[in-house]
């Protein structure tokens, strides 16, 4: 008799892989077949993202009060109504190259990953540098200076998701049109 760890995991391998399955079944929405309409749906992204530093910095400056933790439930409110749709649509328009494992990708699709991994990449790397900068200005007076925890704390978090979610809005933003229905028929040749 197989033990339940193994059976659950073999369950939950099965199930993602029909999930996989199903974002290469159906075809791209024909309001994302362009350039443009991808991009407003990443810099939407990005700046739902940002609001998770606003968060942060709203938290630096009120903490400890009752006006912080108001705001902070108010745009953490926010950002899941709107954060976890956007979040799906990304994958979807992506068909999952960035939570796809290597061997379910094709060469193309291996590039553009590493591609949007590079570019998220070098972001993350300036955006940990900008907060290293500001904590370390704000934090000039020494062991007089206060940084409260709820603030810290906002800023990790802040960090952790920047880093989840930056190279699926950077793939979405360099995503390529598909190929045209004309084109797609030429490449088969005639019927």
């Amino acid at each position: 008799m197989r033990n339940r760890p193994a059976r659950w995991l073999e369950r939950s391998r099965g199930r993602r892989a029909e999930r996989v399955a199903a974002l290469d079944e159906h075809p791209l929405p024909a309001r994302y077949a362009r350039r443009r309409p991808r991009r407003v749906l990443a810099g939407a992204s990005a700046v739902t993202l940002s609001l998770l530093w606003v968060d942060a910095a709203v938290s630096w400056v009120l903490a400890p009060s009752d006006t912080a933790m108001i705001a902070n439930f108010v745009i953490l409110g926010v950002l899941l109504l709107i954060g976890i749709p956007l979040a799906g649509q990304l994958i979807a328009l992506t068909r999952g190259l960035t939570t796809k494992r290597e061997h379910e990708l094709d060469e193309r699709q291996l590039t553009a990953r590493l591609r949007a991994y590079a570019a998220a990449h070098r972001a993350t790397t300036f955006v940990l540098f900008a907060v290293l900068l500001v904590t370390m200005t704000a934090d000039r007076d020494g062991r007089e200076s206060y940084i409260p925890g709820a603030a810290l704390f906002l800023i990790l978090f802040a960090m952790l998701l920047t880093h989840v979610a930056l190279p699926l809005i950077v793939a979405a933003w360099q995503a390529a049109d598909p190929p045209d229905d004309e084109d797609e028929m030429e490449e088969d040749g005639p019927a």
